[in-house]
């Protein structure tokens, strides 16, 4: 039975009817000796708790989309099957150009939102130079079908969750499709290409959207071998001009991650609710050593980047959850790189869907100008002063990269 399946919740919503129903009908008619008695008793509290408290979570992870099967939640999923040491830039200097097509075939996806706002595709894909086998969402524009866009190329958004979560977050929990559609058909957001790819590709543990040779090239999957297959089978822009990554928690550090470390492949970065140090999510690969570290912390990449990368970031969050990494690089960024930074009061939600789920419309209106741009403008930043940084650490800390682990707390 699927975990995140609609028969799974009604058995739990059952079991669980019938969890407080037994005592109310056998606690006085137990018979026998008081040992079996008590013992009787003490099973059925036991299972009226057991099944409540499945239910909540099997309601919770419904409506967060945390685990998608039974795998990921017990940390038994591997998705790689091999994790070759691809040098820094993550190619293993293979020339990509010479890569033959990669041709995917493609299901209907199940599951909440899958079906909400036309139909959205998932594949199974062997990533070649990452060595990632994993699953691949894509969900086309209406556009996309219409004769008068069948020799159009399509921009293209991939979409990254937290962690732990589920690639199927964002057309379930966040609803990215529901919102969009309309004001895509209207012409006021641009029809894009929507990519979901698998981001927890190991179990118990965040990739951090590292290349760590030996265990995992994450970093690869997400910006080489999901690209080139999205490009090999759909009318998609090539990369960097047509192509952004935005995420939210965990998620969002890993797209400004990826277009500040390779702005040959991406345009345009948001982060909702996002950190620079990878010790933001201390159950990150990426924050097992100060190396690891420094090489995955945008803020130090942007700031030794030898050319300023010609990308625009769309940073979003709370004081004390996201803010503080935003204005950091807002303070570094030198043109052609652009940074718009939105401070979010805590009365607008804390660190879950209620906050980032109401921001889509007002992202891809973003995306929707930066990435109809030949190149990003100047900089733009905001006024609001500094407050605590992510994870319990200060600005600066965090900002450059030696923020303490204990000061880290879980991100979703």
């Amino acid at each position: 039975m699927s975990l995140t399946g609609t028969p799974f919740l009604y058995t739990a919503v059952v079991l669980t009817i019938v969890a407080l129903i037994l005592p109310l009908v056998l606690w006085s008619r137990l018979r026998g000796p008081k040992a079996v008695r008590v013992a009787a008793r003490a099973l059925m509290l036991l299972f009226a708790q057991a099944t409540a408290v499945t239910l909540v979570f099997v309601m919770v992870n419904n409506e967060n989309n945390l685990y998608d099967n039974w795998a990921d939640l017990l940390g038994t999923g591997n998705h790689v099957q091999q994790a070759a040491d691809l040098g820094k830039n993550g190619t293993g200097n293979i020339s990509l150009n010479r890569l033959p097509k990669v041709k995917q075939a493609f299901d209907p996806a199940t599951g909440p939102g899958m079906r909400s706002a036309g139909q959205v595709m998932v594949t199974q894909l062997k990533g070649r130079v990452s060595g990632v086998n994993a699953e691949v969402y894509v969900w086309t524009p209406p556009q996309y079908k219409e004769a008068a866009y069948r020799h159009k190329k399509f921009p293209v958004v991939e979409l990254l969750p937290g962690w732990p979560g589920s690639a199927k977050a964002w057309f379930g929990s966040m609803k990215v499709t529901q919102q969009l559609e309309p004001l895509m058909k209207s012409g006021r957001i641009a029809p894009f290409i929507l990519v979901a790819p698998r981001y927890n590709l190991l179990a118990g543990v965040d990739t951090g959207c590292a290349n760590i040779s030996g265990t995992v090239n994450a970093d690869t999957w997400l910006s080489i071998d999901v690209p080139k297959m999205v490009m090999d089978n759909f009318r998609a822009q090539s990369a960097p001009q047509g192509w952004g990554v935005a995420g939210y928690s965990a998620g969002a550090h890993c797209a400004v991650k990826l277009a500040v470390a390779h702005p040959d492949r991406y345009q345009a970065a948001v982060s909702m609710s996002g950190y620079n140090d990878p010790i933001g999510e201390r159950n990150s690969l990426a924050a097992q050593s100060v190396a690891l570290r420094e090489a995955n912390n945008p803020y130090l990449l942007l700031k030794k980047a030898a050319t300023p990368p010609p990308i625009s970031m769309y940073l979003s969050g709370e004081s004390g959850d996201g803010y503080e990494a935003g204005v950091a690089l807002e303070q570094i960024a030198k043109a052609p790189t652009s940074v718009h930074v939105v401070f979010l009061p805590r009365s607008d939600g804390g660190h879950t869907m209620a906050l980032w789920r109401p921001q889509v419309k007002t992202v891809f209106r973003w995306l929707t100008l930066e990435m109809g741009k030949n190149r990003p403008h100047t900089k733009s930043g905001t006024t609001t002063p500094h407050g605590r940084s992510n994870a319990g650490s200060t600005h600066a800390e965090l900002a450059s990269g030696t923020a303490s682990r204990a000061g880290a707390t879980r991100k979703r």
